[in-house]
């Protein structure tokens, strides 16, 4: 399948819409609103996982890979969905977690009860009880590892302790994961989501004296291997597959995602999204290196198109803060700053991912008191960070800044007490700014963030400059503005972005590339001039 020209739109279903009245967002929720995805003219719904879960993380600890949690419906609903999109030109992509299961699994807990066939399905080791295999660190906090005295064992959990990590180095969990796709795929689900999937093959499972252990797990030994093996086996070759890569190298992502290796189609990488962590924490806040975001893109553009590789282009998911609180401004420039950020990702080269409401402008969920929040991982953090000295204030504003739970705030479809996400009391609480930012109040508005992007997803489709040429950085010394410029045969298109809210000059005039026929095609103000104003996208075209 050709993708370069497609457009996914991420759906967070328990965020998205509620069509119960039970506060919790479902799948014919999601029906209720194909019209609106319709009419955004998306290619494929990525929805994040609503199989059966105790929700220890959102629904990334999964019991139950071959059904649907109630909470979200029934697999009538689903098939449904997955019909009615199909109507409409519309492909279900379906999120994967492959590297853990719950473990509330049934697996998990026959291999509790000391099975040996399923505790072989899991990463158990022998140890005492005070001292753990390695001093891994799990990305929640604390030890990677957890005892079961019954087993006189303990087992890896590189995320929550409810999350057990499975053994990929058994064949009989490799057939067993492959059925699971096989079974979608008869369904007519038409791509899938890998999460965290490059950290599938651990590698030895020794002390780490240098960090948290992730260099003896990332990317490992068998990872490319296990791939072919899954899409091959599995004939989900072709479909459109993505791989949630952490901590990751160009050099791997091309091999993952080039069409000659017949691995996946394409790769998220998060480096362009810790620019704003000081000495890389996350949980540490600095103002964002624009410089080093620019090198960070012109390096992974230029490097993966060398390459033959294929970038997922995105800023927000599930799991980030939004990107018009973090990146842009919530405040004069709110709407200049939100159409800056999404075309100067979707018309770069890769296949760019729209977040729920981040097509709105939806900004940080502004939560005060620590009671607001839900993520496992912001509460443990909250606790971690005053542990660590921070003072209440302190801990919510990095909070405010860093929680997962900024990204999950209820769909803003209209100004109504809910946002018209529930007649319910929703799980999380609705952003107070819905009243003033929804998809209502923008559906008619030809200068709104909607309308805007809208256009970004028509030129897409319709332009193979856009969804097929090369890449080439400019302005690189300037640390305001990130700039780019696309070929495909005779054609040319320019794209300048200003990431400050002050007007800034660039090195070259616009006017001077109006003299070499460049005409402006699209931006975020009227006019041209030679400085870029707060905010201010231009796109050029020849």
């Amino acid at each position: 399948m050709h993708f370069e020209d497609k457009v996914v739109y991420q759906i967070y279903p328990k965020s998205f819409q509620d069509s119960n009245g039970d506060g919790w967002g479902d799948i014919n929720g999601i029906r209720s609103r194909l019209g609106y995805l319709a009419d955004l003219d998306v290619d494929f719904l990525w929805l994040t996982p609503f199989f059966p879960s105790p929700q220890r993380d959102n629904g990334y600890d999964v019991a139950d890979y071959r059904a649907v949690d109630p909470r979200f419906g029934t697999m009538a609903d689903l098939e449904a969905l997955i019909a009615e999109a199909g109507a409409k030109g519309i492909g279900l992509m379906f999120d994967m977690v492959f590297n853990h299961t719950s473990t509330a699994h049934e697996w998990f807990q026959k291999a509790l009860k000391g099975d040996e066939k399923y505790m072989k399905y899991y990463i158990f080791r022998d140890g005492a009880p005070d001292a753990p295999p390695t001093n891994w660190q799990s990305k929640f906090g604390g030890s990677a590892w957890e005892y079961v005295p019954a087993l006189g064992k303990w087992y890896l959990h590189l995320f929550d302790v409810t999350q057990a990590d499975l053994n990929w180095e058994n064949p009989e969990v490799r057939e067993e994961l492959k059925a699971i796709l096989r079974f979608w795929k008869q369904k007519g689900v038409r791509g899938f989501r890998f999460d965290v999937v490059n950290l599938i093959s651990k590698g030895d499972f020794v002390d780490d004296a240098e960090g948290d252990g992730r260099r003896f797990y990332t990317d490992g030994p068998h990872v490319h291997a296990y791939l072919k093996e899954l899409v091959r086996d599995s004939g989900i070759e072709g479909m459109v597959t993505v791989g949630e890569m952490s901590s990751t190298s160009i050099a791997n992502c091309i091999r993952y995602s080039a069409p000659h290796e017949h691995e996946l189609s394409m790769t998220f990488s998060f480096h362009h999204l810790k620019v704003d962590y000081k000495d890389g924490d996350k949980w540490s806040l600095m103002a964002p290196d624009i410089h080093a975001l620019k090198e960070i893109f012109a390096s992974w553009q230029e490097g993966m198109a060398q390459g033959g590789g294929w970038n997922a282009l995105f800023w927000c998911n599930h799991d980030q803060p939004r990107i018009v609180s973090r990146l842009g401004d919530t405040g004069r420039y709110w709407k200049e700053s939100a159409k800056m950020l999404a075309a100067a990702i979707h018309l770069m080269r890769g296949t760019p991912y729209i977040y729920q409401g981040e097509e709105l402008g939806m900004t940080n969920a502004g939560f005060t008191d620590i009671s607001s929040y839900r993520d496992v991982e912001s509460l443990n953090y909250h606790d971690i960070l005053r542990a660590g000295g921070h003072s209440e204030q302190k801990t919510l504003q990095i909070l405010g800044a860093r929680s997962r739970d900024n990204g999950r705030t209820p769909m803003q479809w209209d100004a109504g007490t809910q946002a018209g996400f529930t007649v319910g009391t929703p799980w999380l609480a609705v952003n107070s700014n819905h009243a003033v930012i929804n998809a209502v109040a923008e559906a008619d508005d030809e200068d709104s963030v909607l309308a805007f992007y809208k256009k970004l997803v028509r030129l897409r489709h319709a332009s193979r400059l856009i969804a097929e040429g090369s890449i080439h950085f400019i302005e690189r010394e300037n640390n305001d503005v990130l700039a780019y410029k696309r070929a495909w045969q005779q054609e040319r298109l320019l794209v300048f972005c200003n990431f400050r809210d002050h007007e800034v000059p660039l090195s070259r005039h616009l006017s001077l590339y109006q003299q070499e026929g460049y005409e402006k095609t699209l931006g975020n103000y009227e006019g041209l001039e030679d400085t870029l104003r707060p905010f201010e996208v231009v796109v050029l075209t020849r």
